[in-house]
């Protein structure tokens, strides 16, 4: 080497995201680039780390986050600072870059004078209080505060963002002149370096939009050539006909497919990743680009308001407030849930009560941790009851865990060559879902070392190198010459999650040191005062 490292990593087993076999190398940075070095090559460093034993990793992809307001401006009055345990969660597990502005969520892009609507509704999403959305990306990519950016972030374009930024909340299609202000406003984000289109389709506004709305706008993200991303319109017992709906989308436009969180929930679907992920193997080799996500849980988590039909959130959150006051809504919703509604996903009426759970719920911090079903009895009154009353109390800000998933259909998505990792981490105070803290190292260990499901080199592929080539990210993925510097060091032996349903934000075990842009951010398995973490751009 022509002159000293800033830091090299020695002794070390490299697995290089590629999903080849692992090799030993020693791992040198210099100005925040890496050099693949021969093991035992003479060099100095200004650091040198003695990582024998250990695995080294480019620094993992959370290509599914909802981390968008974590270092984000937020209003003053009714605002929750998120804790830093929050932002160290992925760090600590070797997380180096997150994709949010997932599920049809993002803060951007809007008209100015839907900027308050807009408001309200991220205040419920992210549950940190009032929350400032941004007019565009380059808007959202300034107010990122670097002093809390730990991990370097993308953003997706959220559909029911981008939705309610244009039209509000009203359940119509747009006109024609709605849909080109929808589409200039997604092209100006993609130009400006946003990650792809996402959407959720389970969720308002985005729920209110046909499958004609979608193409139109995913044929946008085509011609930049980024992906796009959906929250199925329903993950449940219409599992598959929303597949097809999203395939169709994919055809029609042209645009890469990526299945957000790939699962088929609820009873009525366990067991059909037997037909899903054949499905998804079929469209690859008929051309179509197609992957998907997946977290390691049986469990999922999202607002309390997704479990109400759609039409109580017409007009947005304070019409949906207004709603919930009267008897007549909550005997309409009951209905709802014991016969469905036609295009509506209905998670409770494909499981129950009982299994929903309260994950947040800043005013009422007793009920966090226990089912609805459980709180509704106690009270003596109906579960629709409940759930409103809570919501009414909470202004909207309450976060939900849904158990609804089978183990057999997890570990099928997570053994498909079609997925990587994500961790659809919510983090917001309470008892957020543990995948925000334990997603890759749980993949790492519960389910590569201790279950056999997957050696680790196609793991941390699935973290890292597969990610990184289907949202753009170059240099970031592999650990190559001339890559950026976001590097993890695992103890392949001892890597484990330690977070629960209890204590969510327990950091994960054996994973010793995390690089990120070429500084270390994670020593001993504890974070430094490295703020390193930077917006990414995918031009």
């Amino acid at each position: 080497m022509g002159r000293p490292l800033d830091l090299l990593l020695r002794g070390g087993t490299l697995v290089d995201g590629t999903g080849a076999p692992a090799r030993e190398a020693d791992i040198a940075v210099v100005d925040g680039r890496i050099a693949v070095l021969p093991a035992g090559t003479p060099a100095a460093a200004a650091e040198t780390l003695d990582v024998t034993g250990r695995v080294v990793t480019p620094g993992f992809i959370d290509v599914h986050t909802h981390s968008d307001a974590l270092a984000a401006p937020l209003g003053s009055a009714g605002t929750t600072e998120p804790t830093d345990d929050l932002r160290l969660a992925p760090l600590l597990q070797g997380v180096t870059t997150e994709i949010c502005g997932n599920c049809g969520t993002s803060l951007f892009p809007s008209l100015p004078e839907r900027l308050p609507v807009l408001a309200e509704h991220l205040r419920v999403t992210f549950g940190l209080g009032p929350v400032r959305p941004a007019v565009d990306f380059d808007t959202f990519a300034a107010g990122q505060d670097p002093a809390l950016r730990r991990t370097h972030i993308a953003s997706l374009v959220g559909h029911g963002t981008l939705r309610a930024g244009v039209m509000g909340f009203e359940a119509r299609p747009p006109g024609p002149d709605e849909l080109d202000t929808m589409c200039a406003l997604l092209d100006q984000a993609l130009t400006q370096g946003a990650a792809g289109l996402s959407t959720g389709l389970i969720y308002p506004p985005g729920t209110y939009a046909d499958t004609e709305e979608i193409v139109a706008l995913a044929r946008v993200a085509a011609r930049h050539g980024k992906p796009y991303v959906t929250h199925l319109r329903d993950e449940m017992s219409q599992v598959e006909s929303a597949l097809e709906e999203a395939l169709e989308i994919a055809v029609r436009s042209g645009a890469p497919l990526q299945i957000s969180h790939h699962k088929t929930a609820g009873r009525h679907a366990w067991g059909a990743t037997l037909r899903t992920l054949p499905r998804l193997e079929q469209a690859r080799a008929e051309g179509v680009d197609v992957l998907c996500d997946v977290y390691p849980y049986t469990a999922g988590s999202t607002v309390l308001h997704a479990m109400l039909p759609p039409w109580t959130s017409e007009g947005g959150v304070s019409a949906l407030l207004e709603r919930l006051r009267r008897p007549e809504t909550r005997d309409r919703i009951r209905a709802d849930i014991a016969h469905g509604v036609k295009g509506w996903e209905n998670t409770v009426g494909n499981g129950g009560w009982d299994l929903i759970t309260v994950a947040a719920a800043q005013a009422h911090p007793e009920a966090e941790g226990r089912s609805i079903a459980d709180l509704a009895a106690e009270r003596g009154i109906h579960p629709v009851d409940h759930a409103c009353d809570l919501l009414l109390a909470e202004q909207g800000e309450v976060t939900i865990i849904s158990h609804s998933m089978r183990e057999d259909d997890v570990r099928r998505v997570l053994a498909s060559p079609l997925s990587m990792i994500g961790s659809d981490g919510v983090p917001k105070p309470g008892r957020p879902h543990p995948r925000w803290a334990g997603s890759f190292a749980r993949v790492l260990g519960h389910y590569g070392r201790d279950k056999q499901l997957l050696p680790l080199e196609s793991a941390v592929h699935k973290m890292t190198g597969l990610p990184a080539r289907r949202f753009g990210l170059t240099g970031r993925g592999v650990v190559r010459d001339g890559a950026l510097g976001d590097l993890a060091v695992l103890d392949p032996a001892s890597v484990r999650d330690t977070a629960t349903f209890d204590r969510p934000l327990l950091a994960p075990e054996g994973i010793d040191t995390v690089v990120v842009a070429g500084r270390v951010a994670v020593r001993g398995g504890c974070p430094t005062a490295a703020r390193a973490g930077e917006v990414v751009r995918i031009r």
